[in-house]
């Protein structure tokens, strides 16, 4: 009786607003406000502080769990287990497409929840496992040669901030009480390279460029998206560090109205005290950053609060309004709610990593390609070709599809795979790699088995498994394992064995098949050192992600050389592997036998991120620190392409690539070219979907190809005058918002006001019809041109575009309204606001005015005049 009263007045409760939970902050039926009011009255000052940490510790007491609130998911989920890759930021801005943007990024956040509640069932809270992700990357890639513009989605503000917006909706997801991701605008602000200066830099730009390039897309996600992170850069900006700068802050939370939580980057607080000097020392800079609004810290310095608030540096007042925030977010993801009343915490761990979810990868990837030549119809291919040549370095490189901040694709498609997937077996395809991708940045692949062996002369390597990762006492258990190439996901090599905490030590004597010259090299996290004879040859400690290393040595027939790879994990998505390359002195006199075999070449050609990517320490002709020198394509590449030309045959230059290339040579000499970018697991199929026709490429460039790096100014330099489509004055090479397609489209009935009043919406239209032979989607762009504007004002922006699909023959109206934000301006007085005058829009398939490389290729725009009339309008 007794227990059947209890289970009673525990069912009744929550409508009695009476908490079955030990403490308020428990009850559901209070507000997110009300509870954590009462959750931060029932923590110590200490227990306030250590949740400002990204490695937040659980407070046993109240119940309330450890976090590490570092995530990434830039293209897909990254650094926990496989997941889906969809193509980078930059290649997906290619699509220009909004819909897909948002369909992908809650394919994203399907797999973020699932990973997450598998990792919590199993009693993991660790780095990559959280709800909280920093991403998208929305600065503006001014510049071509920053290392990491692939994170971002272009040179445009406008395009960027409409791409973005729909990626934070698409994670954060639209139910009225839980987020289902928390989403992370960065780099707030002013940040775009150069990398090896990122520390000490100071961005100093007019207040012109900073409200009219460089932070429209943030105020896009803040006040349309409702993005509820943002984090803040590196640099300091106008002299004050970004992550402490009471100017920036307070245009997020005064002018914006920002209600989220600022992060910073990843150690940029201890930046400065050590690299900016604006502060004395840890406690100093900590108690600046807290003051400023950031309320979490990827580093250690917030380890310093204690000695701040010792100082009266700090309060806990201040401490509150941080730790509130923090916990706001936790609450909004329903991390102290039963599971069954957050329906996102019901997602299966079976989401993961599905049929449906490649799909969309590869039609993402389709979406994303831009066809930048097609003389004399060269493309789409014909199917019954008796040979196929598929030559280059990028041709059947698995990295080369996914960029950086990735995760790991479960079955790649190359483009080589891909091209075989699509076509007869009976049509030859041939392979040759050609060149490397750079002089000392070489085609790697795991060493067989064949050529390893233990002491005493078995086949292989002896593995010594640890229980603990250092390599300490004796081992779990040892084993001869065939080869070292190892993905372990978000387990162990072995059941008994820590996930998180484990270590392997792999001990073998290699014998080569020829004398040379060798790359001994590895793919590893996190932490690994090789020994040759002894000798260390590599070494390296990353917890963050896998990366190559690499090491010249000459061999030599008839020896064995002791390889011992010691091998530290410290959290799950483990990787491990030992590779090389062969000497290949005949590389090109093959690829050029290969091409005079086939009926048509795809040469394969571009970067990767072992070239380009952030903060790297590569030093090789054309890139220095992740950034690039010139935006030529690598010598070695820049040979093989002019051999394979002069065998006469017929040449489709595809690209994988992140920044913009000056392909020159290319523009004049190859036949066909696309860019499919970073493309994701799914790429090789897509790029032959393109190829042989079964996919009509629509994708548009997100940036601006330059000719050279001549053509720009000092990479330094954060003025916009002469960078990216909207001031650069010269001729570019291919244009921002450029792609051809394999059908036609006619722009007619151009229709706009030809006066509107000051304040008013703009209705714009056009009627687009497919005039060509092919069904195909169209992107719609466009165009504002303030033409009597009372200061200095863009040649033109992108203020409207939309994608659409047109059977042939078939026409659409298309519609864009502005409003009048976007007929704004930065004033002399550095108010924003709207003259009267007169602006040009032009609307169509591409940029107006275009001059360059592929004009005769494309079908051009219409433009007409308008006139607004009224007193000048300031806008807030």
């Amino acid at each position: 009786m007794k227990l059947n009263l209890y289970i009673l007045l525990l069912s009744i409760c929550p409508f009695l607003g009476i908490s079955q939970n030990k403490f308020q902050f428990q009850n559901t039926n209070l507000s997110t406000q009300e509870r954590v009011e009462s959750l931060l009255s029932e923590m110590t000052v200490q227990e306030k502080m250590g949740q400002m940490l990204f490695t937040s510790p659980a407070i046993e007491r109240l119940g309330v769990p450890e976090y590490n609130w570092w995530n990434e998911c830039l293209h897909g989920v990254a650094r926990a287990g496989y997941a889906t890759v969809f193509p980078q930021s930059i290649t997906i801005a290619a699509s220009w497409d909004k819909d897909l943007l948002h369909e992908v990024a809650s394919v994203i956040s399907d797999e973020a929840r699932a990973k997450h509640h598998e990792f919590v069932r199993r009693g993991m809270r660790d780095i990559y496992q959280g709800l909280t992700f920093w991403s998208p990357n929305i600065n503006i890639f001014r510049d071509p040669r920053w290392g990491r513009g692939h994170e971002t989605f272009g040179e445009d503000p406008y395009l960027t901030g409409q791409l973005g917006t729909q990626f934070v909706k698409g994670l954060q997801g639209d139910d009225p009480n839980y987020l289902k991701v928390v989403a992370t605008a960065k780099h707030f602000a002013v940040h775009s390279g150069p990398e090896p200066s990122r520390h000490v830099f100071d961005a100093k730009v007019s207040e012109r460029d900073l409200r009219e390039t460089y932070l429209p897309a943030f105020r896009t996600l803040v006040v349309d998206g409702g993005v509820y992170s943002v984090m803040g850069a590196y640099n300091r900006f106008r002299g004050e560090a970004c992550c402490a700068s009471p100017f920036l802050s307070g245009i997020l939370r005064n002018e914006w109205g920002f209600k989220g939580y600022i992060v910073s980057d990843c150690w940029a607080i201890a930046d400065i005290w050590q690299y900016h000097k604006i502060a004395k020392d840890e406690a100093e800079a900590a108690a600046m950053a807290v003051k400023t609004g950031t309320d979490l810290e990827c580093g250690n310095t917030y380890k310093a609060l204690p000695e701040a608030l010792k100082r009266g540096l700090i309060t806990e007042k201040d401490l509150d309004v941080c730790v509130g925030r923090l916990l706001t977010a936790r609450m909004k993801l329903g991390m102290f709610d039963p599971d069954e009343k957050v329906a996102y915490a019901q997602i299966p761990f079976s989401v993961n990593d599905n049929p449906a979810h490649d799909r969309l990868s590869r039609v993402a990837a389709q979406k994303s390609i831009v066809l930048l030549k097609n003389a004399n119809h060269t493309l789409p291919l014909k199917k019954n070709l008796a040979k196929v040549a598929v030559i280059g370095p990028n041709a059947d490189e698995i990295e080369s599809l996914w960029g950086n901040y990735n995760g790991i694709p479960s079955h790649p498609v190359t483009v080589l795979q891909g091209i075989k997937n699509k076509i007869s077996p009976q049509v030859e395809v041939l392979y040759a790699q050609g060149s490397e991708l750079a002089d000392g940045v070489t085609k790697l692949t795991p060493i067989p088995s064949i050529y390893l062996e233990t002491e005493d002369g078995k086949q292989g390597a002896l593995g010594e498994y640890f229980a603990n990762n250092k390599l300490e006492g004796k081992p779990l258990f040892t084993r001869i394992d065939d080869n070292v190439d190892f993905y372990w996901e978000a387990g162990s090599p072995d059941p008994r064995m820590p996930v998180d905490n484990f270590s392997v030590r792999w001990t073998t004597y290699l014998k080569v098949p020829q004398t040379g010259d060798y790359e001994i090299g590895i793919w590893s996290m996190p932490n690994f050192k090789i020994y040759c004879d002894g000798k260390e040859i590599l070494g390296g400690d990353n917890e963050h992600h896998a990366f190559h290393s690499q090491k010249k040595l000459t061999l030599e027939t008839g020896k064995r050389y002791k390889l011992v790879f010691d091998y530290k994990n410290y959290h799950g998505d483990g990787t491990a592997s030992l590779l090389w390359e062969v000497p290949q002195p005949n590389m090109l006199a093959d690829a050029i036998e290969t091409a005079k075999k086939s009926d048509v070449v795809v040469l394969v050609l571009g970067l990767n991120q072992r070239l380009e990517g952030e903060e790297m320490p590569i030093q090789v002709d054309g890139f220095k620190g992740g950034d690039r020198t010139h935006l030529d394509l690598p010598k070695t590449q820049e040979k093989l392409m002019e051999a394979i030309k002069a065998t006469g045959k017929p040449v489709v230059l595809v690209l994988l690539n992140g920044s913009a290339l000056s392909i020159n040579y290319a523009a004049e000499n190859m036949d066909a070219i696309l860019s499919a970018g970073y493309p994701g697991q799914e790429g090789g199929n897509a790029v032959a979907d393109v190829l042989f026709g079964d996919y009509n490429p629509a994708g548009r460039l997100p940036v601006t190809y330059y000719k050279s790096v001549d053509q720009l100014p000092a990479f330094e330099n954060y003025d916009m005058e002469g960078r990216t489509y909207r001031y650069f004055r010269q001729s570019p090479l291919y244009p921002f918002g450029f792609g051809l397609s394999y059908t036609n489209f006619t722009y007619t009935d151009l229709n706009l006001p030809k006066e509107v009043k000051m304040g008013e919406d703009v209705t714009v239209s056009v009627k687009v019809t497919n005039t060509g032979d092919r069904d195909g989607d169209e992107v719609v762009q466009l165009y504002l041109t303030d033409e009597k504007a009372s200061t200095p004002r863009p040649i033109r922006s992108l203020e409207g575009f939309k994608r659409i699909s047109l059977k042939k023959g078939e026409s659409q109206i298309v519609s864009f309204t502005l409003v009048p934000r976007q007929l704004s301006m930065i004033n002399d007085k550095d108010k924003q606001v709207v003259e009267p005058g007169f602006f040009t829009i032009a609307v169509g398939g591409e940029q107006p005015g275009f001059t360059g490389a592929a004009k005769a290729e494309t079908t051009g725009t219409l433009s007409g005049r308008m006139k607004l009339i009224g007193k000048t309008l300031e806008i807030r």
